[in-house]
């Protein structure tokens, strides 16, 4: 996968300029504009702005299919929460989830 392709990808399917995106994910559009004029991937901090900007998961940027679904940002909120959880409590609080 190319990844300065699939960031294309999606902001052309939201209809965003580079400038908006720069905006949206808090980078330089000079930043974003760098990564085309010298064919360079961003880096994965970056990466994870533009993530956010597009309100998705890195997993999903990487979904071949392209086949994406925003994340409302409770559903933002509770895997960013999840993280800091242990195994043993990520496993208690999917039980839970399950359960409902």
């Amino acid at each position: 996968m190319n990844v300065l392709d699939r960031i294309v990808e999606l902001r052309t399917e939201r209809n965003w300029t580079e400038y908006q995106l720069a905006e949206k994910s808090g980078l330089t559009q000079s930043t974003i504009s760098s990564w085309y004029r010298k064919d360079v991937s961003p880096t994965i901090p970056s990466l994870e702005k533009i993530c956010d900007a597009y309100g998705i998961t890195m997993a999903q940027f990487f979904l071949e299919d392209s086949t994406t679904t925003d994340l409302t940002p409770i559903q933002m909120e509770l895997i960013e929460s999840s993280h800091k959880l242990d195994a043993k409590q990520l496993e208690r609080l999917v039980g839970f989830l399950k359960s409902l």
